[in-house]
């Protein structure tokens, strides 16, 4: 068995055993999380380093997706906050989080339009570092920015949020003009975006168990509750997503930019800007999502295989 091989084989069970990883040493992690928005930069520039700025068309398709991804986050998060806060901003910020770098490489995976997805996802991560601090600002508000204005708090969470997406997007067009020959290395490896996001998901994972099992006992029934949730709005997206996708022809690129989050990015911004416990939200969505994406990948591999 060569590497290239072992490496495809392995490619489907990367993500549960980076969970596992995680779950099994997060006492060790409080050393390392600190690389966490690190590695979300490093994800996002190899992602954009793979678009071309005059090839950013964005269609109809993209357009949809976004106001899903956008206004379904604002509706779930007041359909729900009567219930509770903390459940609806669990379900809020998995649903509003930004596509997940690692997305074309599993559309590619699954036969959809690696292409659509890789646009998608920056338009989807833009409108989040866009949106995200006047939201932000309207849920945690005075905890977050100690009670100052409404200007001031959404110019401390711009800045905290803002260059973390921002700032790859810009780096990779800098490259691009200024480094080509680095531009081009970094863009036509793409993969490492996707072992890459398996590390953080280790340092993210390890960091929300830790918080979780730092709850008291009273405390389990709401993160049931949000875990539940994540559950509902991931499966709901999937079936979204795909649905719309099928409207453009290419129902797994529609799926796969919908419903593949960025987690990690989800879970550092719960952690930062929301309840703390609504980090369970995102941190179960990991498990809904990438076991929906293994049996995808399992089951189009099977068919293939009988081709």
């Amino acid at each position: 068995m060569n590497i290239a091989h072992f490496r495809q084989m392995i490619k489907p069970w990367m993500l549960p055993i980076a969970m596992v990883i995680g779950m099994i040493f997060h006492s060790a992690i409080e050393s390392v999380q600190f690389l966490a928005p690190y590695l979300i930069f490093i994800m996002l520039l190899i992602t954009f380093c793979k678009v071309n700025p005059r090839d950013l068309k964005f269609g109809r398709l993209s357009w949809i997706l976004l106001g899903v991804q956008l206004l379904g986050g604002v509706g779930v998060y007041f359909a729900l906050r009567p219930v509770s806060a903390a459940l609806a901003e669990g379900a809020f910020i998995c649903v509003f989080c930004p596509t997940a770098t690692a997305a074309p490489v599993i559309t590619g995976m699954l036969g959809g339009s690696v292409t659509r997805v890789a646009m998608y996802s920056i338009i989807s991560n833009v409108a989040v570092a866009l949106t995200a601090p006047v939201l932000f600002e309207y849920m945690g508000g005075e905890s977050l920015t100690g009670g100052v204005s409404f200007v001031e708090g959404f110019a401390t969470i711009c800045a905290k949020v803002g260059p973390l997406i921002i700032l790859p997007l810009l780096t990779a067009f800098l490259l691009k003009a200024l480094a080509p020959k680095v531009h081009h290395a970094v863009a036509t490896h793409q993969s490492l975006s996707f072992y890459i996001w398996a590390v953080s998901l280790i340092i993210v994972v390890g960091k929300s168990v830790s918080f979780v099992m730092s709850e008291p006992s009273g405390a389990v029934p709401m993160m049931i509750a949000i875990a539940v949730a994540a559950l509902v709005v991931c499966v709901i997206q999937f079936i979204i997503g795909r649905k719309i996708g099928r409207r453009f022809g290419d129902p797994v690129a529609g799926a796969q930019g919908l419903a593949q989050k960025n987690t990690v990015l989800a879970i550092w911004m719960a952690l930062n800007f929301l309840s703390p416990i609504s980090s369970v939200g995102p941190a179960s969505y990991i498990l809904w999502q990438n076991t929906i994406n293994s049996a995808q990948i399992y089951f189009k591999t099977r068919r293939d295989s009988r081709q």
